[in-house]
């Protein structure tokens, strides 16, 4: 059938309940929960885009949300159509009701005129059902066949958490994969054994209620909730006795730990296709919340990120289904391991989508947005930032020795990754290689001659960082050839530079390029605000020289006027940030 809106589908869906015969009717079962707590809350989501949204208590301690009664054939038109609008889980099904007994939804329901077992007394008892959301569910005692059925609704989270709960249990060592193969089965066998139940090898509702209570018991001090946020379509179980209320600014929805502690926990929602998929991944990588090492894994449909460092680890997780990227980060203090590695477990076994994402204008940045923050989140920053330039058409960059020194990464243009071709100390000189391919729209000339005592000069340079995306020109005169103790190496500048400006090109009126910028203080000696240093061009060709580099000179002596000399610089020096 033809594919319909959201309102026709309801529509369609209503007119195919009011036309179901009692004899022969079919329910879509949508979901089956393990709480009654759960199964409200998603009896009550679905209820808000759909009509003929049902719960029944199905027994052995489960609660099924359905749609319908219909006919057999509506049925099957109903789950097809609304599976392919993305309404319902695509592992939906058609039931016949013979499961059915109390209804719990909705909470003014009268009698469900669903057929049960005459000889089922938990059917037919309304007082088999927990009255109260708050109340505990006692979990009957289930035969084999029960047991295989409830671990059959099982979602694949909660059976990778089964497995991460045997895996703590010292009695499984496979994968955390969700398909229950033999290492599983083997394994449910050992802890049945172990913990004094026939060994199966299936898990009963008890029994998994038993295994995760006990996997759990570290977490018993965070208050876990299931948190239902219908903005950003997304129920999951989050620490809330730890985390404050939540902030929404899009695509983020984000909850700081209310203790001054770095835990805190993303939730993630936008539209999206593969393309913006993969443009998140790279983002979150940027943001501080996010640390360098760490493993990372994309697909076409889904990544993870995880990250760490001396003070937090992060896991991020985000899938993409049906135009809609979802999923969390969970921020979490170095050193504890296990409540970490537990609450991941529990945040993506919890992990439900439900209709709606967040607009991508949602939330009100306020006075608190910044250049340097992503919705909210800060964006991690290099140790420090210096200016540097091209001298070859391949992307080789000098810039002082002082910027790169001791750094774990260096970026050219906070994009291209480089590395230490040569460094000398002592002229405060290095010679950097991107790991990439670049082509420089310009490269340095350098100066044939030395220039005249009061040649007209210019720095261009970062000297605010990253915040412009544009070097600066900061004009001076060329005060003498040398330095003021005599340095052949050296020029002075009557120029008033600022510290990010070092490593920049200094250019005469023709732009060639007469020397580089070097930093205002050397060892015990601080220059005056109005005095600078550049190393010369020729001690600069001899170490490109010595590192196989051949510089390019300039024979050019007319003015380009400051406008071109803008242009050009534009193309010539790059920001080199050391992280």
């Amino acid at each position: 059938m033809l594919r319909r809106t959201v309102a026709g589908l309801a529509l369609w869906v209503a007119m195919a309940g009011a036309l179901a015969a009692q004899d022969g009717q079919v329910w879509v079962q949508v979901e089956a929960l393990p709480t009654i707590d759960r199964a409200r809350l998603s009896a009550e989501g679905y209820s808000e885009q759909l009509p003929d949204v049902a719960g029944y208590y199905i027994g052995s301690g489960w609660y099924a949300v359905a749609l319908g009664p219909y006919t057999p054939e509506e049925g099957e038109a109903v789950l097809e159509n609304l599976k392919a609008e993305g309404l319902i889980p695509g592992d939906s099904t058609l039931a016949d009701g013979s499961q059915f007994q109390q209804q719990f939804w909705p909470a003014n329901a009268p009698s469900t005129g669903v057929a049960a077992s005459s000889d089922n007394a938990e059917a037919q008892d309304p007082a088999a059902l927990p009255a109260a959301p708050t109340a505990p569910v006692a979990i009957p005692e289930e035969s084999f066949a029960e047991a295989q059925a409830s671990e059959a609704a099982l979602s694949r989270g909660e059976k990778e958490q089964l497995q991460a709960a045997l895996q703590w249990a010292g009695v499984y060592q496979g994968g955390i994969d969700g398909a229950f193969g033999s290492g599983t089965r083997a394994a449910m066998s050992a802890w049945q054994s172990q913990n004094g139940h026939q060994p199966t090898g299936v898990l009963d509702s008890r029994q998994r209620a038993e295994l995760l209570g006990a996997y759990n018991a570290i977490l018993d001090d965070m208050g876990l909730e299931t948190v239902r946020d219908e903005t950003a379509g997304i129920e999951i179980e989050l620490p809330m006795a730890l985390l404050g209320a939540p902030m929404t600014e899009a695509p983020f929805v984000r909850y700081a730990a209310t203790d001054g502690s770095p835990a805190q926990v993303v939730l993630i929602s936008q539209p999206g296709d593969q393309s913006r998929l993969a443009g998140l991944y790279e983002i979150m990588q940027t943001l501080e919340v996010v640390p360098e090492e760490g493993p990372r894994e994309r697909t076409d449909e889904a990544f993870m990120i995880e990250g760490q460092d001396t003070s937090i680890h992060s896991t991020t997780y985000a899938w993409l289904v049906d135009g809609q990227i979802k999923g969390f980060t969970l921020v979490w203090p170095a050193g504890d391991e296990d409540r970490r590695a537990r609450l991941v477990d529990t945040m993506r076994a919890s992990f439900r989508r439900l209709p709606g994402v967040l607009d991508p204008a949602a939330g009100d940045p306020g006075e608190d947005q910044a250049a340097d923050l992503v919705s909210g989140l800060q964006v991690r920053q290099p140790q420090r930032t210096a200016t540097g330039f091209y001298v070859d058409a391949q992307g080789t960059v000098v810039t002082t020795a002082d910027a790169v020194g001791q750094c774990s990464e260096i970026t050219l243009d906070e994009a291209t990754p480089a590395r230490v071709l040569g460094t000398d100390p002592a002229l405060n000189l290095a010679v950097l290689q991107p790991q990439s391919a670049l082509a420089p729209r310009v490269v340095a000339g350098f100066r044939a001659t030395i220039p005249r005592i009061g040649t007209e000069v210019a720095v261009a340079g970062y000297p605010y960082g990253g915040a412009l995306a544009l070097p600066a020109l900061t004009f001076g005169t060329l005060a003498d050839v040398r330095g003021l103790n005599g340095e052949e190496a050296v020029r002075r500048l009557d120029l008033s530079a600022q510290a990010g400006d070092a490593g920049g090109p200094v250019l005469d009126e023709s732009g060639a390029v007469i020397g580089m910028l070097l930093p205002r203080g050397t060892g015990a000696q601080v220059l005056p605000d109005d005095v600078s240093y550049a190393l010369d061009a020729q001690t600069i060709q001899a170490e490109l020289a010595q590192a196989g580099i051949t510089g390019s000179v300039s024979e050019d002596t007319a003015s380009l006027g400051a406008e071109k000399l803008t242009r050009d610089v534009a193309g010539l020096t790059v920001l080199v940030s050391c992280w």
